[in-house]
C-alpha cells in the first residue's frame, strides 16, 4: 500500500470528496509547538503503490486540520495555529494563494468541517474556545458560538439536518447546535477527560461518537444521551480522532496516541475489528474515503501519510 512522506509531522488526513484518488494532509513542523506548516494535495498513482504530491503550500505557522470544499473540486480550507485559515485552489499555481485568509480566532484553529448538505458553508474549532460559521463568499464569519468552557477540538455538521453541528471540547462536553437557534440544543457530559473528537453517524443521524482523552469513544443517541449506546476500549492513551464510515452503518474507525489506528463495528460484543500499528508516532489523522469503500488513510508524528484497503496491511507494497 503506498505510503507519502512529510518534511513535517502530519496532523491531519482528507480525501477529496470528488476525486477517488485525491487527499489533502495538514502538517506542522516542531510537532506543531512552533514553526512552520505545509499543506500537501497529493494523488494515488493508477500504475501501482505510489503517492504523487500534486501542489503544495506553505504556511508561517503549522497546519492542524484541512477540509474539501463541498461545492468546488479544487478548493480546500487549512486551519491554522496562528487563529486563521487559509483557503486554497488547487486549480491556480502557488504564487496565487492562498485565495483567501480568514482570521477572526483568538488562538490556534484545531478543527474545520464543511457542510455535506448545503455544501456552502463550513465551521472552524478554535482553541479560544469558540466555534465559528463561515461562508467563502465573505470575509467576516456569519456567527460565533460560544459556550464551552475550554478549547473546542472537533466540530462536525449532521449528515441529515443541514443546520445541526455538534462541537467537542476540552470542558467534557459535547454540545448539539442549531444555527437557527440561538444558544446550543443539547449538552452530553460524554467524558469525565477532555473530549477531542466528535463525528455523526452518516446513516442515523440521531447517532454520534465521542472520543476522548480517557481512553475510550462513546456512541450517543441523542433522544436518550444519559447512557451511551456503546462504549469501546481498546486504545491505550487517548483517542485523537474518530470517523464514521460513510458505507457502513456501524463501522467507525480511531487513531491515538498510542500509534494505532483501529477499526470497530460498534452493534457487535467484540467491538474491535481490526488494528493497525503502522505508526511509530502518535496517530493523530484518519479518514475514511467517501467515494471508495473500504479506503483508508492515517497520518502521524512519524512524518508519514498511509493510503490502504480495509483489511490489508498499510505497510505491504
Amino acid at each position: 500500500m503506498p505510503v507519502f512522506k512529510t518534511p513535517f509531522n502530519g496532523y491531519s488526513v482528507r480525501f477529496s470528496p470528488f476525486y477517488e484518488s485525491r487527499l489533502a494532509v495538514a502538517t506542522a513542523q516542531n510537532f506543531g509547538i512552533l514553526g512552520n506548516g505545509r499543506v500537501h494535495v497529493i494523488d494515488l498513482a493508477s500504475s501501482g503503490p505510489v503517492i504523487n504530491e500534486l501542489i503544495a503550500f506553505d504556511t508561517a505557522d503549522g497546519v492542524y486540520d484541512v477540509a474539501w470544499s463541498e461545492s468546488h473540486d479544487s478548493v480546500l480550507v487549512a486551519a491554522v495555529a496562528d487563529g486563521s485559515m487559509k483557503v486554497y485552489d488547487t486549480a491556480l499555481p502557488p504564487q496565487a494563494n492562498p485565495v483567501r485568509s480568514l482570521k477572526e480566532h483568538a488562538r490556534e484553529v484545531h478543527g474545520l468541517d464543511y457542510n455535506p448538505t448545503r455544501r456552502d458553508s463550513f465551521l472552524s474549532a478554535s482553541w479560544d474556545d469558540s466555534v465559528k460559521l463561515w461562508t467563502l463568499d465573505r470575509p467576516a464569519s456569519l456567527r460565533t458560538f460560544r459556550e464551552h468552557a475550554y478549547c473546542v477540538y472537533s466540530v462536525s455538521w449532521n449528515p441529515k439536518h443541514a443546520d445541526v453541528f455538534a462541537s467537542a471540547s476540552g470542558d467534557c462536553t459535547v454540545r448539539i447546535w442549531d444555527v437557527r437557534e440561538p444558544g446550543s440544543t443539547m449538552i452530553i457530559p460524554g467524558h469525565e477527560h477532555e473530549i477531542l473528537s466528535c463525528d455523526w453517524n452518516k446513516y442515523d443521524e440521531c447517532l454520534i461518537a465521542t472520543a476522548s482523552v480517557d481512553k475510550s469513544i462513546k456512541i450517543w443517541d441523542v433522544r436518550n444521551y444519559r447512557v451511551p449506546v456503546s462504549v469501546l476500549n481498546g486504545h491505550g492513551y487517548a483517542v485523537r480522532k474518530i470517523k464514521f464510515s460513510p458505507h457502513r452503518r456501524n463501522m467507525l474507525v480511531s487513531c491515538s496516541y498510542d500509534m494505532t489506528v483501529c477499526l470497530w463495528d460498534f452493534m457487535v460484543e467484540d467491538a474491535l475489528v481490526g488494528r493497525y500499528d503502522h505508526h511509530t508516532e502518535f496517530a493523530v489523522g484518519v479518514d475514511l474515503s467517501v467515494l471508495v469503500d473500504g479506503l483508508m488513510a492515517s497520518t502521524g508524528w512519524d512524518e508519514l501519510v498511509y493510503v490502504w484497503q480495509q483489511g490489508m496491511d498499510p505497510r505491504a507494497a
